[in-house]
């Protein structure tokens, strides 16, 4: 189980890959504050016509609001959205496959419910680290449920199934585990035999991906204070229980340990004074020049709620967490025209994502989901608290971005040309 690390000192002890006290400069950088306000900047540096990249339309959030309310209305007629995360893909053509395997393990109940919270953890943590974008070629063959699924649902449910086979488990006899030793032994074969990867059915960023898991490994096995000893994904839990201010814990702490946790995993990334900033880039119109997102973290924070929900844990502020900056998200953004190229060859040039562009296209997209947001609310009469931006979003930003798109682009393309590496979106 995770060593005890007073609260104070949470997140700068003994225990860590890369200890970040509170006095480190890269501090700053890594909350969700620090996103939405700099997001906010950059809007207003766009709004105020000084980009040579794009054109903010506030003439155009009306209708965006009201596409993303439309889609919610069809989708939930009851305005009973659950929160934006992981398991919504788990669910894919209406299966319930945790409510199954953890049936069939003997997870439910009462006595089990801190260890099923854990292996939650477990399952929903890769998972969520291999939800960058598949590309549109790409599905996943779900033979018990007879399904065919792509993009993000294909990936939950392929991730979902190699967990569930023991693929991340160290130990044949607990395969419903990921621990340190399997992740840091995965390869692209394994990846691509799980994912049925083959020369007909490439997926986007294999090798990174592969990379990606095999690092968390070796992140986890050096980070003892959160992980354990021998490092479990699950035992993140204990960790959390103990920052908890009895049954409750603020968004901030989730964000804020698995930024600090988890920040060493991102492969390539910029560093400030030895500490990984993960998805953090540069733009000029913040007052340091740092663009922060750590949208894979914000995804997995909301991804977190259900499972500390089941130890019994519930997660205030949520708020304080911002939109996510991805393919849909930020679609839907252009495909309503509330923001548009400056140039018509923009979305036909192949972007790396710390281009300015793109850069500028995910903090915009941050900052125009907070007013997307009170628009939705406004409409439906509900209050953030009523409504928080996770429901939003589920409900929502990112399929009216999904529906917009498969009206637009064959196969619902993306709106731009991204090279990826299977870690960003």
């Amino acid at each position: 189980m995770a060593a005890s690390i007073p609260k104070p000192d949470r997140w700068g002890g003994p225990g860590w890959h890369t200890p970040v006290p509170a006095d480190h400069p890269a501090t700053p950088l890594l909350s969700a504050r620090a996103v939405r306000a700099r997001s906010h900047a950059v809007l207003d540096h766009v709004a105020a016509g000084r980009s040579p990249h794009w054109r903010w339309e506030p003439s155009r959030l009306a209708a965006t609001v009201a596409a993303v309310v439309e889609t919610t209305r069809a989708s939930y007629p009851d305005l009973r959205v659950p929160v934006h995360s992981r398991w919504r893909h788990f669910e894919a053509g209406g299966a319930d496959r945790w409510a199954a395997l953890a049936d069939a393990a003997g997870l439910a109940g009462e006595a089990q419910r801190l260890e099923r919270a854990r292996v939650r953890i477990d399952l929903v943590i890769p998972s969520v680290l291999l939800d960058a974008g598949a590309g549109a070629a790409w599905h996943y063959d779900d033979a018990a449920h007879g399904q065919r699924l792509s993009r993000s649902e294909g990936l939950g449910v392929a991730s979902f199934d190699w967990f569930a086979r023991g693929g991340w488990s160290a130990d044949l006899a607990t395969p419903l585990r990921t621990d340190a030793a399997a992740l840091a032994a995965v390869t692209p074969d394994a990846l691509a035999g799980a994912f049925q990867v083959g020369a007909d059915n490439p997926l986007v960023g294999l090798d990174g991906r592969a990379a990606l898991l095999r690092r968390l490994g070796e992140v986890m096995a050096a980070t003892p204070a959160v992980f354990g000893v021998p490092a479990r994904l699950g035992n993140m839990l204990d960790f959390l229980l103990m920052q908890a201010d009895g049954d409750r814990i603020d968004a901030d702490v989730v964000l804020g340990t698995l930024l600090r946790a988890l920040g060493p995993v991102w492969p390539g990334r910029l560093s400030l004074e030895g500490v990984n900033l993960g998805d953090c880039w540069h733009h000029p119109a913040t007052a340091d020049g740092w663009m922060p997102f750590h949208k894979l973290t914000q995804w997995l924070t909301y991804s977190l709620l259900e499972p500390l929900a089941d130890a019994g844990l519930h997660v205030t502020g949520l708020d304080a967490l911002t939109g996510l900056p991805e393919y849909r998200n930020g679609g839907l953004l252009l495909d309503t025209g509330l923001l548009v190229p400056a140039s018509g060859a923009l979305p036909t040039v192949l972007l790396s994502v710390d281009d300015p562009a793109i850069v500028e296209w995910r903090a915009v997209t941050v900052a125009a989901l907070d007013l997307i947001a009170d628009g939705v609310r406004a409409t439906l009469g509900l209050s953030a608290e009523a409504f928080p931006l996770a429901c939003v979003l589920e409900g929502g930003t990112w399929a009216t971005g999904r529906r917009l798109a498969a009206a637009r682009r064959p196969g619902g393309a993306p709106p731009l040309n991204i090279a990826s590496d299977g870690t960003v979106f």
